[in-house]
């Protein structure tokens, strides 16, 4: 069931019994198929799953994707028992058994795009774990904890970003929001409108991309980022249609192109109507929100991680409408790693 938010830029889809049901009988196929949803091999099988989802859901997925209904897509009501979620992990590569969970959320991801990943992330695991990790807790980093996670475009340095990210709540007992900002929520000068739609910045890799990977002068994928991390290319903060534009942005990791008062202005105003916009998404076991890449922006309130096995613990993927666009940069054309 589709529910109205107070901000329009918010969708809600509430599971009912009968979906739950439905859900149920095509996560067990897949199970019982042993299929790996962190692999690339499921995603390719997307026709044979996809008429299992919920027609409900399906629908509203697809106005989501197509019609930009809204800036972010929030699932609630996924049957999911906390109390037998094993601890949270101290580190994103500990082995888990949250495979139904796992492919709840690679089911609805199918219903958006095509699910990818990178090589410099989490060993190139389509599915990543976003949770606390030992000695980052002041990084602006998704495993941080002390410092507010600014709020950012998903890989905004990289011109193949996704264009939805996924995350789905394993456990949050502290009840610690996503935030989200969108495009969609805010009125811009025209003067700032017209700055932000010149190429006048440079985003850089954040610390996950440059710091996950071994750099051992052979790996393809980290001399890629850091390539864009030693000579970015100028880009603009909005594109696309002037009316209804899309954004790119990461103010932690990008800058003016040179001296440039005006565009510091421009992004300064951008940013300052986008944090009185924002708004708080608390993901509880078994909810899952996407984030519309190009119109919105997210990022994660601070908290004191306990690593005691009860800390936050979400399950993230991203979503691109158009694979090929990074066939450059992917070992083969059915291959979902770029790097």
């Amino acid at each position: 069931m589709r529910e109205a938010d107070t901000r329009m830029t918010l969708v809600t889809y509430v599971l009912s019994e009968e979906d739950n049901e439905t859900l149920d009988a095509v996560i067990d196929d897949m199970v019982e198929a042993g299929h790996d949803p962190r692999s690339g091999e499921l995603y390719d099988l997307a026709w044979r799953y996809l008429a299992g989802v919920p027609a409900g859901l399906r629908e509203a997925l697809s106005d989501f994707r197509n019609a930009e209904t809204g800036s972010a897509f929030a699932i609630r009501g996924f049957r999911m028992d906390p109390d037998g979620i094993e601890p949270t992990p101290v580190s994103w590569s500990d082995p888990d058994s949250l495979r139904r969970e796992e492919l709840f959320l690679a089911l609805t991801g199918m219903c958006l795009g095509e699910v990818y990943g990178w090589s410099t992330l989490q060993n190139g695991s389509l599915i990543q774990n976003v949770l606390p990790l030992p000695g980052v807790e002041q990084e602006q980093s998704g495993h941080s904890s002390d410092v507010l996670l600014g709020w950012h475009t998903e890989d905004a340095f990289h011109p193949h970003r996704c264009d939805f990210v996924g995350l789905l709540g394993i456990r949050n007992l502290d009840r610690i929001p996503t935030t989200v900002a969108s495009i969609r929520d805010i009125e811009l000068s025209e003067d700032a409108k017209k700055v932000l739609s010149e190429p006048r910045y440079v985003i850089y890799p954040d610390t996950e991309h440059l710091g996950q990977a071994v750099d051992d002068g052979t790996h393809f994928g980290l001399s890629e980022i850091q390539k864009l991390r030693d000579t970015p290319e100028p880009v603009a903060v909005l594109f696309g249609h002037p009316d209804e534009p899309y954004l790119r942005l990461d103010p932690f990791y990008m800058k003016t192109l040179g001296t440039d008062p005006e565009a510091e202005k421009a992004l300064k105003e951008i940013c300052e109507k986008l944090i009185i916009s924002e708004y708080d998404v608390v993901l509880e076991p078994g909810d899952i929100v996407y984030v519309d890449n190009f119109t919105a922006v997210h990022g994660r309130r601070p908290f004191r991680a306990r690593y005691d096995g009860r800390d936050r613990w979400l399950k993230k993927l991203t979503v691109t409408r158009n694979l090929r666009a990074s066939r450059a940069l992917r070992r083969s054309a059915s291959c979902r790693v770029i790097g």
